[in-house]
């Protein structure tokens, strides 16, 4: 079964007066059904009504916020969708550990079940 990704915001803070979001909560959850990794963390924003880029907190979308998301992920000359598809990996490969791993090992004992 392929392994598949899912990028998700779980939570935003805001400040009531300007809606400017100062907080996001994400995730990454890598599947193949059985087995799943999963990543996450607390992206910490300053938020600048005045900025011309500035989306009002109505009108924010999943998609938009994702996009901080994977922005603040960038290590060293990467782009956002470098940075993106390198934690996506990542997380698939771990998933792909586990799966591996079931692949090798198996539980139980070598003797057959004796009555009391």
């Amino acid at each position: 079964m392929a392994i598949t990704t899912t990028w998700r915001v779980n939570d935003m803070t805001h400040k009531d007066s300007d809606g400017g979001v100062f907080l996001v909560s994400w995730s990454l959850i890598a599947t193949d059904g059985t087995y799943t990794a999963q990543d996450g963390a607390k992206l910490r924003c300053t938020a600048d009504p005045s900025a011309s880029d500035y989306i009002a907190y109505a009108d924010l979308t999943e998609a938009a916020v994702l996009g901080w998301v994977y922005d603040s992920l960038i290590v060293g000359d990467e782009t956002a969708a470098e940075a993106k598809s390198r934690v996506e990996a990542d997380r698939t490969a771990k998933v792909q550990k586990q799966i591996d791993a079931a692949a090798t090992t198996a539980s139980g004992v070598p003797w057959a079940s004796e009555g009391p």
